[in-house]
């Protein structure tokens, strides 16, 4: 059996790599793969996850897929949006080319969803990405883990260095929420045993240790094991926000992980007897113990080697990712919001933007410039009905060269009123200091401005349409 595993150069992934290449013939997947070899086994290949053509073809021949990816890190030297619609491309990107190549499975690592109508940011990322993964038709088994207590990653890392450097601690409100803290050789193992499994359809599987822990308990115990003493004062009026810039301060993580992680400490995150499965649910090892176990391991100080995390560290060229997720209305499909955008940026741009349809190219000038700023290229073999992909093919403002991968999609996920537009290893032929202070603020501006004028004409279009549509008139025009 052939596995794919993302997320392979990093710690969750290199470990599961470790168990399953006894068993199994496994593609490792990494965005740079020239400091990697291939090993019995194990066969390394390359692939930005962003790019649809990129995971197709690693995808060839494989019978599981397992997806470890998050993206709470900036994968291109400017990266514009959300990690959450970041998260959404990503998954879309896996799910679409797994299902293209015909792939039995799909296994992804999760964490534990509380039973709330409203969740965090990263919990809602989490959420919705299971339901993309799932959404294809490939049976997805998602694995739910708890508080992941390992020598790297990111949540505990955060916590022990919290534990070690602070002479006492300040307690919010959160610090009573509770957790099922789970050790990283227990989720290894779940891994391994989801593996084995042949579910017909979705299923979700949570995953914790023996013991449900409040964070203050989590710190208590950490102590304990550490043999520090660790004074605790209750002040549960802190806010969260503060919460946020002291953690980060003292843990000296990215800003990018800390406050997602931290705001989903405002819920309790506690396994659900629905997603219990005996023999995977029930980790063994109790919260001391696996913290015994992480600090014997090489205990990580730096940025966050979590598995499938990307990498600003990896970026060498200076492009730009920007991805913003606007409302529209609902009888629109992709291609009418492509049209509208490209019509919509004349309009507003008056005599300043023009743009200009050919067949399949599109161009944007701007006076003062004899040739286009920007030319746009469909790509008809890599768009359908849920995406359309230009590809940049060139103009004054970009480095663009003939068979580059720059490129601009309009996509839709989990068929919802929502369309992500996004730009993709896009490298300005402004300098770069000048491009962050114009171009690139202009994008974000710009972008702003569509994004709410279409979600004004859904709102307005809403109740409208539904009442044309059930008319006599309706069939005539």
């Amino acid at each position: 059996m052939k596995i794919l595993l993302t997320g392979a150069s990093g710690y969750i992934g290199g470990n599961l790599m470790e168990s399953l290449k006894e068993e199994y013939e496994i593609i490792a997947i990494s965005r740079n793969t020239s400091n990697k070899e291939d090993e019995e086994n194990v066969t390394w290949k390359e692939a930005d996850l962003y790019s649809q053509l990129d995971i197709e073809q690693v995808m060839e021949g494989v019978d599981i897929a397992i997806y470890l990816v998050h993206s709470m890190q900036p994968s291109s030297k400017l990266d514009q949006g959300t990690f959450g619609d970041k998260d959404a491309i990503l998954a879309d990107n896996f799910a679409w080319a797994a299902k293209k190549q015909g792939v039995k499975r799909i296994i992804y690592l999760s964490g534990i969803i509380p039973d709330d109508d409203e969740l965090s940011a990263h919990l809602e990322s989490r959420l919705e990405c299971e339901k993309i993964l799932g959404s294809y038709g490939i049976p997805v088994s998602t694995l739910r883990a708890g508080l992941i207590v390992g020598p790297k990653g990111s949540s505990f890392p955060i916590l022990h260095n919290l534990v070690k450097r602070l002479p006492a601690l300040l307690l919010p409100a959160w610090a009573y929420n509770r957790t099922h803290p789970v050790a990283l050789k227990d989720v290894l193992s779940g891994l391994m045993e989801v593996v084995k499994r042949k579910p017909e359809q979705n299923e979700s599987i949570d995953i914790g240790g023996p013991e449900e822990k409040t964070y203050r308990e989590l710190f208590e115990e950490t102590a304990e094991v550490m043999d520090k003493k660790l004074p605790m004062v209750d002040l549960p009026i802190i806010p969260i926000f503060l919460s946020k810039l002291w953690v980060r301060l003292i843990a000296q993580k990215p800003k990018e992980m800390v406050y997602p992680l931290l705001e989903s400490l405002t819920h309790d995150m506690v396994m659900r007897e629905e997603n219990y499965v005996e023999g995977i649910s029930n980790a063994p090892t109790t919260f001391k113990e696996s913290v015994r176990i992480a600090l014997d391991g090489e205990l990580d100080q730096s940025s966050p080697s979590a598995g499938g995390i990307l990498q600003k560290k990896d970026v060498q060229k200076n492009d730009v990712k920007s991805i913003q997720r606007i409302k529209i209305p609902e009888q629109w499909s992709v291609e009418d919001t492509a049209d509208y955008y490209i019509n919509w940026l004349s309009r507003i741009g008056g005599r300043l933007i023009n743009t200009s349809v050919d067949d399949k190219e599109t161009s944007i000038t701007l006076p003062f410039f004899k040739d286009p700023i920007l030319i746009f290229e469909k790509s008809e073999e890599r768009s359908y009905e849920d995406r359309l992909l230009f590809y940049i093919k060139g103009g004054q403002f970009s480095q663009e060269r003939e068979g580059g991968r720059a490129r601009m999609e309009f996509r839709r996920v989990l068929d919802k009123d929502e369309v992500l537009i996004a730009l993709h290893e896009y490298e300005p032929t402004l300098p770069w200091f000048v491009y962050t202070l114009t171009q690139a603020k202009i994008h974000l501006i710009v972008m702003k401005a569509f994004g709410f004028e279409t979600r004004l004409l859904a709102n307005m279009l809403g109740s409208r349409y539904a009442r044309y549509v059930s008319s006599p008139h309706a069939g005539r025009t």
